[in-house]
């Protein structure tokens, strides 16, 4: 699943570039999304991503590009490698700013973890 962010002020730390956090945050909202349009049903909650290297700076205004990719998926849970990139608008070239795994797992109504086929919905014939 592909999906873009653009870089605003609110964004910044006091130095003039990305907050880490918002970075992060990014990360693991698009990579829960991806996981639950994979795999309707499931009630997913993040429990882990793996290493945190933010590679480069980033400056307001840029457009970043959010790659999540399925893989692992076990029996009740489930990775996807989150890779960001810098897009140059003005020359259309590409960077490599960031990427990790995050890992989830599914989990029913009363917090316990259950398979993720358990989870998917009845499929109408």
């Amino acid at each position: 699943m592909e999906s873009y962010k653009v870089v605003r002020p609110e964004h910044l730390n006091h130095y003039g570039y990305l907050f880490g956090g918002f970075l992060l945050k990014w990360v693991d909202e698009i990579s829960w999304i991806a996981a639950s349009r994979d795999h309707p049903g499931c009630h997913f909650v993040t429990v882990a991503m793996d290493q945190v290297v933010f590679r480069k700076s980033v400056r307001e205004g840029t457009v970043l590009r959010f790659e999540a990719i399925e893989t692992k998926r076990g029996c009740t849970s489930t990775q996807y490698c989150v890779e960001v990139f810098a897009d140059d608008l003005e020359t259309g070239a590409e960077e490599g700013v960031f990427a990790t795994h995050v890992s989830f797992v599914c989990l029913d109504s009363a917090g316990a973890k259950i398979e993720i086929a358990t989870a998917l919905p009845k499929r109408r014939a």
